[in-house]
């Protein structure tokens, strides 16, 4: 089971960024997905997650300006991210709680890293 995410780069204050995070493997469901953050020096923070059925949960600090979704056909998991700040600068790590041969566990990407330039 692997989470591959993509979309980071380097951005001006205020603009924008979209993340994908698929998962690939033999799965036999998906919990929630989700975003974390982890800026330099600082613990990693939850940014936004999604359950299976919908529901959404944002930090307090992207609420009105990130979205996150998903495409359950294709396991998928996106975070748009809109007014970009700088202290959104941080390494961006995907999310899953799945189910694997009736046992559900945690799973993480690989870091994407995002870079908000002023």
């Amino acid at each position: 089971v692997q989470l591959q995410a993509s979309g980071g780069g380097l951005v001006q204050t205020g603009g924008s960024l979209k993340l994908s995070c698929a998962v690939s493997g033999r799965i036999s469901g998906i919990s929630s997905m989700g975003w974390y953050r982890q800026a330099p020096g600082k613990q990693r923070e939850l940014v936004a997650d999604i359950t299976s059925a919908g529901t959404t949960n944002y930090a307090d600090s992207v609420k009105g300006r990130f979205t996150i979704s998903r495409d359950n056909a294709e396991n998928t998991v996106y975070l748009q991210m809109n007014s970009l700040k700088s202290e959104d600068t941080a390494a961006y790590y995907c999310h899953a709680r799945l189910r694997v041969l009736f046992k559900l566990s945690d799973y993480w990407g690989q870091g994407t890293q995002v870079t908000v330039s002023s």
